[in-house]
């Protein structure tokens, strides 16, 4: 009775441990399926085939053949797996190619017969009329000849082509002449002068192929199909225009946004991802409405919604000018940057490069059509293979990605393909009107101050000006104005009271920080802030598609360096210029405004194409990049650019790279 009661007492007990472990089991299952999903999304990313540096293999009990990509820009040669249509398509081009260099061939060497003709007519009639006898004699005293005559190159030749190996290619470009012209010396031992001129005929042939086979070498290191888009109507407002987005996996965007939880450890990028990428609504500021509490890295999110809007986009790529790839690159990146696992910064930039590789569109010229938006500078993306525990990763650098155009909020001034577009500010009109509200607010608001600096000193880096400027800016306490990110401050990251700020200045100091640019400098214009630069980088060689090539007009330019050595007093060179020149380059910053935003995505604007904002800009320079692009590979150029890639920059503000002021700025030696 006491064992029963004892039972019974406990009984509730064992059900109850019974439960929480079937219950702590289901959540451990749970983990481990998410888990696998993770990994199993994940496992190709790593697989042989995406290492790129690896050579082409070929199975020998599948006899499949990997489709090799050359780049012509860095020469990498990159294996892609093909399917067996596209392995015909290729077969079929070089044949093709190689046909009609043979074809070419053949008709020099008729010509070269008949130039002959005469000389060699006597000859082949007394060769005709010899008996059955001496011609058999002849070609047997010939035979050993060939063999005995080591110092003859065509014999030699002769010798090597009948004892050629099993396994070796066939050379399907040798022209038929070197046999006809053996035959010929072996039938007529007599005649000197037709045995001389067989041995020029191999000479030239043997020239002649070796022309050929550097001609089929070169056109097979061009891109192997260059397709011009699909021509339509002569009044059609897109003509020239079109762009095809591609329908990328999930993984490379909506995905991302998800799981926007992962992206920050510190900011709520969920909230600042809301609203297409334009981040929470603010309050009306000066009257106007339009105002959104956007984060610097969105631009991806912003670029890919406004996009969806385009005036120009189309579903049949045969049309297209240009191809968008709609890839989130620095969110992406943004999730493992202070991750414990660095290979994976590479992993969905190298599943995508391969998932492009195999596209129709992609296989036209090679991507160079392609053309893609990374939200982040472009050293964050610069990542060299040897060090795999650096800031950032690598996508800068893959072949695949410099043979694009990639657009960054600061490029790199020594890239072929890196251009820099506007930082996205806090203002996101709808309509053209919000506009216009704005750009005649900031004509009649009145600027206390001369000028302003809002930033943080960077004591760590030896060549920055900023401390100089901060004290410049103190020792002038009526006409300057500071505000200083310190450690606690919660001005800087406000919009109203940064944009407040800029609102009282007439011009706007803008050093560069860790990088050449500042997401302030486009804050500041929007004010109507006349910016004051000191360092090209930071804005001449960068934005030249948003920015005017005259940089007078709207800016101050004063040497970085002639500041820290305190050989120039910002003061002093900011009030000598005239009131009416401070007037007109007001006037022309208040006019760049809608060049440097991005229109609000859900906005429908009845009056569109009144104003371009950078968007469209971008769009444009995208497309006339391709359409120069597209020209030099159709006029048969061997290299697509005709300049070093170090001077880049200087080719893209200036059109040549003749020795300019500015080198100095960008010497790397």
């Amino acid at each position: 009775m006491a064992m029963e009661k004892l039972s019974s007492k406990y009984r509730p007990h064992f059900w109850y441990v019974a439960i929480v472990s079937f219950l702590l089991w289901l959540v451990l299952l749970y983990l481990f399926n998410s888990s696998v999903k993770t990994v199993h999304n994940h496992e190709r990313l790593f697989r042989q085939e995406n290492i790129i540096d690896l050579p082409v293999h070929v199975s020998q009990q599948n006899h499949e053949t990997d489709q090799v990509v050359v780049s012509d820009v860095d020469n990498i040669t990159l294996p892609v797996t093909g399917n067996d249509s596209s392995q015909e398509v290729q077969i079929s081009e070089d044949a093709k190619v190689v046909t009609d260099l043979v074809e070419e061939l053949e008709k020099e060497n008729v010509e070269n017969e008949k130039k002959r003709g005469d000389s060699g007519l006597s000859g082949r009639s007394t060769r005709s009329r010899r008996g059955h006898r001496e011609s058999q004699r002849v070609r047997s005293s010939d035979k050993k000849r060939v063999r005995h005559n080591d110092d003859d190159e065509s014999n030699v030749d002769n010798s090597d082509e009948n004892h050629q190996p099993l396994d070796k290619e066939p050379n399907f470009i040798e022209p038929k002449n070197d046999v006809t012209s053996i035959k010929e010396r072996a039938n007529d031992n007599n005649d000197v002068e037709i045995s001389k001129q067989g041995k020029d005929d191999q000479k030239t042939s043997n020239n002649n192929t070796s022309k050929v086979k550097s001609r089929v070498s070169a056109k097979r290191n061009r891109p192997r199909v260059v397709v011009r888009p699909r021509v339509t109507r002569r009044n059609d407002p897109c003509r020239g225009k079109y762009v095809y987005m591609h329908d990328v996996p999930s993984l490379f965007n909506e995905e991302i946004l998800k799981n926007c939880w992962t992206l920050s450890r510190w900011t709520d990028m969920c909230e600042l991802t809301s609203n297409f990428g334009l981040g929470p609504r603010l309050p009306n500021m000066e009257g106007v409405s339009g105002w959104f509490a956007t984060n610097q890295f969105t631009l991806e999110v912003i670029f890919h919604n406004r996009m969806k809007q385009y005036k120009c986009l189309t579903k049949d790529s045969s049309l297209a000018s240009a191809v968008y790839v709609p890839y989130y690159p620095g969110l992406d990146l943004m999730r493992f940057l202070w991750g414990p696992f660095p290979f994976m910064r590479d992993a969905a930039a190298l599943d995508l490069m391969k998932w492009l590789r195999e596209r129709e569109e992609w296989k036209r010229m090679d991507g160079r059509d392609h053309f893609m938006v990374a939200g982040r500078t472009t050293w964050d993306f610069m990542r060299t293979p040897e060090n795999d525990s650096d800031w950032g990763n690598r996508l800068m650098i893959l072949p695949e990605i410099r043979n694009m155009t990639m657009l960054l909020i600061e490029s790199s001034p020594w890239n072929y393909h890196g251009f820099a577009v506007p930082y996205p500010t806090y203002f996101h009109p709808s309509t053209n009107a919000e506009i216009l509200q704005w750009q005649n607010r900031m004509r009649r608001i009145k600027r206390r101050y001369l000028f302003s600096f809002v930033g943080a000193p960077r004591p760590n880096l030896g060549d920055s000006i900023r401390s100089e400027i901060m004290d410049q800016c103190k020792a002038s306490r009526r006409k300057c104005k500071l505000l200083e990110c310190v450690s606690g401050s919660q001005k800087c990251y406000k919009p109203d009271q940064i944009m407040k700020f800029f609102l009282s200045s007439t011009f706007c100091l803008q050093p560069p920080g860790d990088s050449y640019t500042r997401r302030s400098t486009f804050d500041s214009i929007l004010a109507g802030c006349i910016p004051v630069f000191f360092h090209p980088g930071s804005a001449y060689a960068q934005y030249i598609w948003h920015l005017p090539k005259d940089i007078g007009k709207y800016s101050v330019f004063i040497p970085g360096k002639n500041v820290k050595e305190g050989k120039a007093s910002i003061e002093r060179v900011l009030s000598r210029i005239p009131r009416a020149k401070v007037v007109a380059m007001r006037e022309e910053v208040i006019k760049l405004i809608p060049r440097l935003m991005y229109f609000n995505p859900s906005g429908k604007r009845g009056d569109a194409g009144r104003f371009e904002d950078a968007f469209d800009v971008a769009v444009e320079g995208v497309l006339g990049r391709v359409e120069g692009l597209r020209k030099r590979i159709e006029e048969g150029n061997e290299e697509v650019f005709d300049f070093p890639e170090r001077f880049s920059w200087k080719y893209n503000v200036f059109g040549n790279v003749e020795k300019h002021e500015w080198d100095s700025y960008f010497d790397r030696r």
